[in-house]
C-alpha cells in the first residue's frame, strides 16, 4: 500500500470516528453539533462520559498518525 493510499484510508477513519463521536454525543444531548465536539470539556455531559472520552482518544490517535505521516513526507 502506498503512502497516499494510507493517507486516504486514515482520512476515512478520522471521518468515521468523528461521525461516531457525534452520534455518541447526541445520545447524551440531541442538540450537540460537530462544533460542540471541538471543545468537549465545555460540555459537562461530554466531559463526564467515559465512553465519549475513550472514543475521543481514538480520534486523537488517528489524527496523530495522520500528522506524523504527513510530516514524514
Amino acid at each position: 500500500m502506498e503512502r497516499a493510499e494510507i493517507e486516504v484510508l486514515l482520512e476515512e477513519m478520522v471521518e468515521a470516528q468523528r461521525a461516531r463521536l457525534l452520534a455518541l454525543a447526541r445520545r447524551l444531548r440531541p442538540s450537540f453539533s460537530r462544533d460542540d465536539l471541538l471543545q468537549p470539556h465545555d460540555h459537562p455531559e461530554l466531559a463526564a462520559s467515559p465512553d465519549f472520552n475513550f472514543e475521543d482518544g481514538i480520534l486523537a490517535g488517528y489524527l496523530a498518525v495522520l500528522a506524523a505521516l504527513r510530516a514524514a513526507r
